[in-house]
């Protein structure tokens, strides 16, 4: 059986912007799902996890356009797991178009105990040939260091619905994306679109719990940081943006 999977996936309206392109949280859920079905065919998924008390926990994403998903079309995703190394897991995914890469998206991952609420080594929970020993490849994109914000230029506050919340009880990953984004104006949505995204998950947010969603803006680049009101810093996300051309 090979690690490889694909999907065949049609964007619908309702996961695009008025300009057509898919909206980020939806893109991000395309991956978790996709990510979810394969770990699950070879053993290492929900059910695997969930009855010994570990859960995948998401750590990176490094993200490259060659042209970002827009329109009502057919794509195509596939991911493999890349292996371990440590306390990490790498996964890799492919976004298709017409039998073109249109995108090239790279993930980290770790496995948290979640009674003990700490890192699990990878090879001490899954034993399987299709999770090796990682050795880096041409396919493997860089990982960016993310660099603190020097000042605020804008902020907005937001509150952990329930309906934020996914099986293991925190927030889910595609919640920070939609926090981090919402205070950038409409103007600046509505003429740009995401060339790179390194996003870095730092620690979960729970119900109830108020987020601070602060950017900094740098010339065609802008940097966010998600904090929750003890100030510790939730999620770091760098996205490079390119102008519609119309």
């Amino acid at each position: 059986m090979s690690n490889k999977y694909s999907e065949t996936i049609t964007i619908k309206y309702s996961e695009t912007d008025q300009n057509l392109a898919m909206k980020p949280f939806a893109l991000l859920n395309f991956l978790q799902d996709i990510a979810g079905k394969n770990a699950e065919d070879l053993g290492f998924g929900y059910s695997f996890m969930h009855p010994q008390n570990y859960a995948w926990f998401l750590i990176k994403y490094r993200m490259e356009f060659e042209e970002y998903p827009f329109d009502i079309q057919n794509l195509t995703l596939v991911t493999e797991p890349r292996g371990y190394n440590k306390i990490f897991a790498y996964r890799n995914f492919a976004i298709m178009k017409n039998e073109k890469t249109i995108a090239k998206i790279s993930s980290m991952w770790s496995i948290i105990d979640t009674v003990k609420h700490s890192m699990i080594p990878v090879k001490e929970v899954i034993n399987s040939p299709y999770m090796p020993a990682f050795e880096k490849n041409a396919e493997d994109l860089n990982f960016a260091k993310i660099s603190p914000l020097t000042k605020i230029d804008t902020l907005m506050e937001f509150e952990v619905r329930y309906n934020d919340l996914d099986v293991n009880g925190h927030a889910n990953n595609v919640n920070y994306i939609v926090w981090a984004f919402e205070p950038l104006t409409f103007d600046f949505k509505n003429t740009r679109r995401i060339k790179t995204l390194d996003i870095v998950y730092k620690k979960e947010a729970k119900y109830g719990e108020t987020i601070v969603s602060q950017i900094e803006f740098k010339n065609n680049t802008t940097i966010h940081c998600l904090k929750n009101r003890a100030g510790e810093d939730l999620c770091l996300i760098e996205c490079e943006w390119e102008e519609i051309q119309k």
